[in-house]
């Protein structure tokens, strides 16, 4: 048996379509076309194409004066390469008895790390946070509700734009949950863990953009991008203390969790709208479309989705793939569409301002 293939990752793989045993150790290469379905190629152009257009603007925004935007776009990387490997190798780390396996990725068209690591997850780290704060960024809230608050509104902002992206990637093979890991994976929300939920998608994003709002400004900017993407992790283990008291109980702990998420989203809701009066900032292009576009992309993987989805027997469609929950996954896309409108809002106003003077 395979170093990088245990048995669970091999079970896991395989479900997915291929062989965890037959990877390259350092990086992969396909055509778009061969992947497992159409969703896929069109994901990573998404996400490439949005951590691109993220970092054209981080560095237009680095050139004006503000480090911000940028130290966020590399201190996700660093966060990324703290995490994932751990995730994908517990045994390497000593973790295998404490997290157990976990998740495995589908075959993309640019993979790496044993085909571990799909290259748009490597871009979806700075993708996700760059989005996030730069929608609250140009809100205002940031310059005037503090560093605190605007980053509460981005790990809402993150729940929001991230969970309609994971409650339908396993239904798409886009990856696969190791659902007998009773550990780390439950309880779970339809197909997704709840701890997935609330510490990757939005505590980590929140805590990490704290940091870097904090650390950005000063002399020797790359030791402190380092610094925030290597306390992130940190501040994920504090946030699941409290779930984590209840260890063995999947009850108690869906019940911690969808009160931690509750709260999330009526903090965060409450900043957004509290603020919906304020002054706004002048709005880049890239927050101005790529958001949007973001939004529209994920709504045309669930329109095509949907017939299996609403097919789905006991959770799981006809292709043995399992489904997310469409009522959260809905309540996020609603939101995200709510924060849009918001940041639309004043836009608009100020278009018609002329034309009314």
């Amino acid at each position: 048996m395979s170093t990088v293939c245990s048995p669970e990752a091999e079970a896991l793989t395989r479900e997915l379509g291929f062989d965890c045993h037959d990877v390259n150790p350092v990086v992969s290469f396909r055509f778009p076309w061969d992947l497992t379905n159409w969703t896929m190629p069109l994901l990573e152009l998404l996400i490439i194409g949005g951590a691109v257009l993220a970092l054209v603007h981080a560095v237009r925004r680095y050139r004006e004066g503000d480090p911000v935007n940028l130290a966020l776009w590399c201190a996700s990387l660093v966060y990324l390469f703290v995490t994932e490997p751990p995730l994908y190798f517990p045994e390497w780390f000593g973790l295998d008895e404490l997290y157990g396996f976990i998740f495995a990725h589908n075959q993309f068209t640019v993979q790496f790390m044993w085909d571990r690591l799909p290259l748009y997850i490597v871009a979806f780290y700075p993708v996700i946070s760059q989005l996030a704060y730069e929608l609250v960024r140009s809100l205002g809230i940031f310059r005037h509700r503090g560093p605190l608050a605007g980053s509460v509104a981005v790990a809402f902002a993150c729940q929001v734009f991230y969970e309609v992206f994971d409650h339908i990637g396993p239904q798409l093979k886009w990856w696969a949950w190791n659902m007998d890991n009773r550990i780390v994976n439950h309880p779970a929300m339809a197909s997704v863990p709840m701890n997935s939920m609330l510490l990757f998608a939005s505590v980590s994003m929140g805590a990490m953009t704290y940091l870097v709002v904090r650390l950005a400004r000063g002399r020797l900017l790359a030791l402190r991008i380092l610094l925030a993407g290597v306390l992130t992790p940190p501040t994920m283990a504090i946030a699941g203390i409290p779930s984590s008291l209840f260890s063995g109980n999947a009850t108690a702990q869906a019940w911690v969790l969808g009160i931690e998420l509750a709260l999330l989203w009526v903090v965060g809701a409450w900043i957004v709208i509290a603020h919906s009066a304020g002054t706004r900032e002048p709005l880049s292009a890239f927050v101005r479309f790529y958001p949007a576009a973001y939004l529209a992309g994920m709504a045309v993987f669930w329109i095509s989705a949907l017939p299996d989805y609403l097919a789905a027997d006991d959770g799981v469609t006809s292709d043995g793939t399992p489904i997310g929950n469409g009522l959260y996954a809905l309540a996020c896309f609603i939101g995200a569409g709510l924060l849009l409108a918001a940041l639309y809002r004043t836009e608009l106003a100020r278009r018609k301002a002329p034309a009314t003077a």
